[in-house]
């Protein structure tokens, strides 16, 4: 990603799930095999791995030694520069595709900016929902800010569903399962702002 600053040390965070499921189907295990290897629940294990929750230090070595990653490695691949100057100057060329969640249908993400500060981790993405896009109901660690730029959807909390047209917000604690609706002809796009902590939430 790129951002105006110029030291090292920081890491995003967003590609840590990522790198794990990688390095896991690059053994051919299955979540239920790591879970087995590691002992963390293969539903902690999925949330990881779709960045819907940050692990802890010992939980993450756990899981690299698990999958005989070298940490010097696996770290290598998260770091960014990380020397804060007042602001970070973000063109829309430097966004950074990712996968949050396996099989999701129409859900396409762009981490905008990743940023470590006193208070804790947060990222913020661009996400685009496309006509018909498809996903179950999931669970995040940490508190979740949607800002809706263009179409209309409807946003499942549980057992409420919220109606939003370009210009509406809705601030939640990802703990609550939840899933955006686009069932328009139209794409939908909105801002994602995840604040997390150390300890994912």
């Amino acid at each position: 990603m790129k951002q105006e600053s110029g030291n090292q040390g920081h890491l995003e965070y967003y590609k840590i799930g990522g790198l794990i499921r990688k390095y896991r189907k690059e053994k051919d295990l299955k979540l239920l095999d790591l879970s087995a290897l590691t002992g963390i629940k293969s539903a902690m294990l999925s949330k990881i791995e779709n960045g819907r929750m940050l692990p802890t230090i010992p939980t993450l070595f756990t899981i690299i030694q698990k999958l005989g990653i070298k940490p010097d490695v696996f770290f290598g691949q998260l770091n960014t520069d990380n020397d804060f100057p007042g602001y970070f100057s973000l063109p829309k060329d430097g966004f950074s595709p990712y996968e949050k969640e396996e099989g999701a249908v129409g859900f396409q993400y762009q981490s905008i900016l990743e940023y470590n500060y006193e208070g804790g981790p947060f990222q913020l993405s661009l996400l685009t929902l496309l006509p018909g896009s498809q996903r179950s109901l999931v669970t995040t660690a940490a508190y979740e800010f949607i800002y809706v730029l263009d179409g209309s959807l409807l946003y499942q909390l549980e057992d409420k569903t919220f109606a939003m047209t370009a210009g509406d917000a809705l601030f939640f604690d990802g703990s609550i399962a939840h899933v955006p609706v686009n069932n328009s002809n139209a794409t939908v796009r909105l801002l994602v702002l995840y604040l997390f902590n150390d300890q994912g939430k």
